[in-house]
């Protein structure tokens, strides 16, 4: 009977990572509309980001009702959370592909799972099993297949290292959101991380790190033209407030490194929104590289070791 339970609350806990992943790569295709209605990419972020923290701050104020001495026990992984997780992974994404091509930073960024891999391995001394290493290597040869790096990529030696600061901040989110032996529900982490990295793309923007423009005029998409605030609320509502609060609760379900590479299916639901909004199909190449992706990921799940299912306990619920 344990057994079968915890085979449900994994199968489970893998709806919910494909769900944030999918509710994840909307954004992409959302924003690709702003940009090309004159926005700037750092402008689309901030203004996701905002809307995101604005949507979850009354249920976040909720759910930490009584608790807040939780926030004060917490302080810095909060902290850490909204710096490095939200703030630093954008900043330094955008900061890559402004000088170098888009699909080498996302390649060096979406690495993450195999640093968090490598973290615990470090730290905890939870070596990886030969087929969590095989379905990883055959990920990674996905992505390369799926992004196009093959081809005439351009190449920038400070690009690498802004996408490897990347890299770093997506890995934090996965090991941060893993841990839920911080009493802390996950929609209140989402909610202030996602406060705390408004403020700090607000204040990159002022200072003249993060380019900031924007325009009130209607964004073009494939099933025709919406008012901007119609991507805008897409992506703070769907493809960040849901996605993070989806993401946090599937990796405490599945444990960091499981979450980090189901989490890998993003670009997947990315070319599929591509598709949806703005008619951009993926190449035979580029599905050949998703299958090989969805592989590595069954290859990581089956090298999991049985102890690991429920590498985090679950959180006490929320109030509401």
């Amino acid at each position: 009977m344990t057994h079968d339970t915890r085979r449900a609350g994994v199968g489970a806990g893998l709806l919910v990572a494909v769900s944030a992943a999918f509710a994840f790569g909307m954004s992409g295709a959302w924003a690709r509309g702003l940009i090309d209605a004159g926005w700037t990419p750092g402008a689309a972020v901030t203004a996701r980001i905002w809307v995101a923290a604005l949507v979850l701050l009354v249920p976040t104020v909720l759910a930490l009702r009584g608790r807040w001495g939780l926030v004060r026990a917490n302080a810095g992984m909060i902290v850490t959370y909204g710096l490095l997780a939200v703030t630093a992974t954008q900043l330094f994404y955008f900061q890559a592909v402004a000088v170098m091509d888009v699909g080498i930073a996302l390649l060096i960024e979406y690495t993450a799972p195999v640093a968090v891999v490598l973290w615990f391995w470090i730290r905890r001394g939870e070596r990886p099993s030969p087929r969590s290493v095989l379905g990883a290597a055959i990920a990674f040869i996905g992505l390369v297949l799926m992004l196009d790096v093959l081809t005439g990529a351009r190449i920038d030696g400070g690009g690498i290292l802004w996408a490897l600061g990347a890299m770093v901040g997506a890995a934090t989110y996965f090991v941060l959101s893993g841990r839920g032996d911080t009493g802390l529900p996950p929609i209140a982490l989402a909610g202030l991380g996602l406060l705390l990295g408004a403020l700090g793309l607000t204040t990159a923007g002022l200072i003249g790190i993060l380019p900031m423009a924007w325009n009130t005029d209607d964004v073009a998409y494939r099933f025709g033209t919406v008012p901007w605030f119609v991507p805008v609320i897409a992506i703070g509502v769907l493809a960040t407030a849901l996605a993070y609060v989806l993401g946090i609760t599937s990796t405490r379900m599945l444990g960091s490194r499981l979450a980090s590479f189901v989490a890998l299916a993003e670009v997947i639901a990315a070319m599929l929104f591509g598709w949806m909004l703005l008619g951009q199909l993926p190449g035979t190449v580029q599905l050949l590289g998703g299958a090989l992706v969805l592989v590595g990921v069954v290859l990581v799940k089956l090298g999991e070791p049985a102890t690991q299912e429920f590498v985090e306990p679950l959180p006490e619920p929320a109030v509401r």
